[in-house]
């Protein structure tokens, strides 16, 4: 069986850790390389992953790149299959890596497998729905042939819980060395246009999600709205967002009057008007002093 890595980047992660590690020690699969990635964490995070048996790895705060880290942790890790975890994905049951791994496995031509994403117990009603759109219970490999029928969501893929084939990784140059976020992505259409398949398993599952703020979700789609506006060629192979984002919204009306709480769709549109501003200036973003994008930016660092 091929050796396997789990590679989890950190910073502060102790308010997760007392969920994280017994999940992460219940687990079917042992992962013969364990490998944190440790960004000046000012908590005992450091401490309690050690004690854990993983190594662990400093990575300058300031140094951080969700691209460019996750690049490093490919380069120390030497196992056929990487699997990628944040601190804040939890396995929802002990057989979550080993189908995960078994996922990317289980065809010559997967390059990646992502698992599904369940809402955390205390998700609220958007963050829940969320997750559900994004993440259905049927399994689905995805090709190229299928941009017609899937367009942007074809290399729609997702690193909090994801399995990457290290040659097939390799093959296509690696994760991205410098990018705001949305690597996964990058990663995802980049095989996919080499011949390689993704693959999203649903029964491999987390439990995952965020309750954004209306500003947070602005900032949010800011930084998604850079990355798209760089990285053209995934509109030119994969279509855009747009017709997506839509549907998106309709479910979002429809789950909140299913809800019994039609009060909320006011809150719904905003919070949709929000996400398009600030893609939309995330997509203009070269226009724009840095001083402006590092107020725009979840991740006002990556300015620097």
């Amino acid at each position: 069986m091929s050796r396997t890595a789990l590679i989890l980047p950190v910073r502060n992660a102790g308010r997760h850790l007392d969920r994280l590690l017994p999940a992460l020690a219940a687990q079917s699969l042992r992962p013969d390389e364990w490998l944190v990635l440790d960004s000046e964490s000012s908590d005992d995070s450091k401490a309690r992953l050690l004690a854990a048996g993983a190594s662990v790895v400093s990575v300058r705060a300031a140094d951080f790149n969700h691209g460019g880290t996750r690049r490093l942790a490919s380069e120390l890790c030497r196992a056929e299959v990487l699997i990628y975890l944040t601190q804040d994905a939890i396995p929802a049951d002990p057989d979550a890596l080993r189908r995960l791994r078994d996922a990317v496995l289980a065809e010559d031509d997967i390059g990646v497998a992502y698992g599904r994403q369940l809402p955390q117990p205390d998700a609220g009603l958007l963050g829940a729905h969320a997750r559900r759109f994004n993440y259905p219970p049927l399994s689905r490999t995805k090709r190229l042939a299928d941009a017609a029928e899937l367009g942007i969501k074809t290399c729609f893929s997702s690193d909090s819980f994801a399995a990457y084939r290290h040659a097939a990784l390799k093959a296509v140059g690696g994760f991205p060395a410098d990018v705001i976020g949305t690597e996964d992505a990058h990663v995802a259409g980049r095989l996919l246009l080499a011949g390689w398949a993704v693959r999203y398993e649903a029964d491999a599952r987390v439990h995952h999600s965020h309750d954004y703020g209306l500003l947070e979700e602005m900032r949010r789609y800011f930084d998604i709205g850079v990355f798209y506006g760089r990285e053209r060629w995934i509109a030119q192979h994969f279509g855009r967002a747009g017709g997506e984002g839509r549907r998106f919204l309709r479910s979002e009306l429809a789950a909140v009057r299913g809800a019994g709480q039609p009060w909320r769709q006011p809150e719904v549109l905003l919070r949709s008007a929000l996400k398009l501003t600030g893609y939309r200036l995330g997509h203009a973003e070269r226009w724009l002093p840095p001083a402006l994008k590092r107020r725009l930016s979840l991740f006002p660092g990556y300015w620097k």
